[in-house]
């Protein structure tokens, strides 16, 4: 946290509620996380997609991605993974300042930082989606041969081999990405917006 007494916090006269009843839809941020090829980017793209057309404002953050860019910086050192985070989190929670659904898809392989996360935004706007998946078959999914790499040496810290993957102990919602389509688990998690009143539901009119 800044102590630069100099830098200000300034509200906008238009509120993120005024925002999500534009849109007719809450904002949250629903993170996918789960090991190297688990499915999350795939996942996330297609439940975006589903949402566009179902009118939602949404984005996905995807890790690749934001490694281009925003992050390009770091490393995959413990240390910048957990700075890669944060950045996201703090990134995430202006998105949904602006009534967008944000859509994550990371490793994120420490616990403790998603939680970092939930705390930031508070943990009726951040959706915990764990994409479950035995290392052996993300291992099969490999295309990019990471997996091979790491196992050789090649890769340092590289998650579910050099470095740890600390699975959530409570998700809100737990995709089974080794059995069900892609298609299955998209459905599930617009049931899961649609359970929560975040769509499919008219917001009331402010005063």
């Amino acid at each position: 946290m800044r102590e630069d007494t100099n830098v200000v916090w300034h509200h906008s006269a238009v509120t993120r509620q005024d925002r999500e009843r534009r849109n007719d839809h809450k904002s949250v941020i629903l993170w996918f996380t789960g090991l190297s090829n688990s499915g999350k980017s795939t996942i996330a793209h297609a439940v975006e997609e589903k949402l566009f057309e179902m009118g939602c404002s949404t984005f996905v953050f995807d890790g690749d991605n934001v490694r281009h860019g925003l992050c390009s910086d770091l490393s995959f050192s413990k240390e910048d993974r957990v700075e890669n985070i944060r950045r996201i989190g703090e990134m995430a929670k202006l998105f949904i300042e602006t009534g967008v659904i944000a859509v994550t898809a990371f490793i994120s392989p420490f616990r403790s930082e998603r939680e970092k996360v939930r705390k930031l935004v508070g943990p009726e706007d951040f959706i915990e989606v764990y994409c479950r998946c035995p290392l052996e078959v993300c291992e099969e999914r490999d295309v990019k041969g990471h997996y091979r790499r790491a196992r050789m040496g090649e890769i340092k810290e590289f998650t579910g081999i050099s470095s740890p993957y600390e699975e959530p102990e409570s998700p809100d919602l737990t995709l089974d990405t080794s059995s069900n389509t892609v298609e299955e688990c998209a459905q599930e998690v617009i049931r899961l917006l649609v359970d929560r009143a975040v769509v499919g539901v008219s917001l009331p009119c402010g005063n």
